[in-house]
């Protein structure tokens, strides 16, 4: 099998694709047969495709490339180290590259910098008040329905595909999950309009684009966070500017 691989020195550099070629193990997972293909190029004295990778179970949100045109690449609900090359059967080349935002820029090859998506969770996406020591069980009564609501929206892993997917380079629902998710907790009613300001300045202060509701960032979560999560920003967003 052929791949063709965005190769990139750094983000002031210009990219170009190279195409390698691989026996596949079709078991193997698309990482590891990047990893195969390293080997070799360091064996030939080549410098090795750099990729962001850690966990390889689907939950840290370090992976991310986008394959064949699609972040995550074709298969639903799975991230990149979750994808096997038995999915690639019928193909002779699988094409690879970095996501492509103007607020992720390039680190090297298919490594880009995530650091914006880190600095609007720390613009409020926590509780900060004290909450005193772990109470015990059932003394804080949260409905079910809420307490799924929130693991639901827990469940985003910061990995960035709805941002690369998203024609204008959004990051409403990363920054709508971490917002829905406290707003059905009531740890984290005290700060709810402070953090719905802080988080809403900060991706404006990181320039990421507006929403405009195409759904392609809810079509690439490999966690299907729902576009409920942006609703919930901007309502939540509104009512702060009123309340304040």
């Amino acid at each position: 099998m052929k791949f063709k691989v965005w190769r990139q020195a750094n983000a002031q550099s210009d990219g170009h694709f190279e195409t390698y070629e691989l026996h596949v193990d079709p078991e193997a997972s698309l990482l590891e047969s990047l990893d195969a293909i390293n080997e070799s190029l360091v064996h030939q004295g080549k410098s090795p495709i750099a990729f962001d990778s850690d966990c390889r179970e689907g939950i840290c949100g370090c992976c991310g490339l986008v394959i064949d045109g699609v972040p995550h690449g074709p298969v639903p609900k799975t991230t990149t180290c979750q994808l096997h090359m038995h999915h690639f059967a019928k193909q002779d080349e699988i094409v690879i590259e970095p996501f492509r935002a103007k607020t992720m820029p390039v680190i090297q090859d298919c490594m880009v910098d995530k650091s914006a998506l880190e600095r609007v969770a720390k613009a409020g996406g926590f509780v900060s008040v004290r909450t005193g020591q772990q109470p015990d069980a059932n003394t804080i009564l949260i409905p079910r329905k809420k307490a799924e609501e929130a693991f639901n929206f827990a469940a985003c892993i910061g990995c960035g595909a709805c941002v690369a997917a998203c024609s204008n380079g959004s990051a409403h629902l990363f920054t709508g999950a971490k917002i829905a998710q406290l707003l059905a907790l009531p740890q984290g009613h005290p700060e709810r309009a402070s953090r719905a300001r802080g988080m809403v300045k900060q991706i404006q202060n990181e320039h990421f684009g507006g929403c405009s509701n195409e759904g392609e960032c809810t079509a690439v979560c490999p966690k299907e966070i729902s576009t409920g999560a942006i609703a919930a920003m901007t309502r939540e967003y509104i009512r702060s500017l009123v309340t304040n």
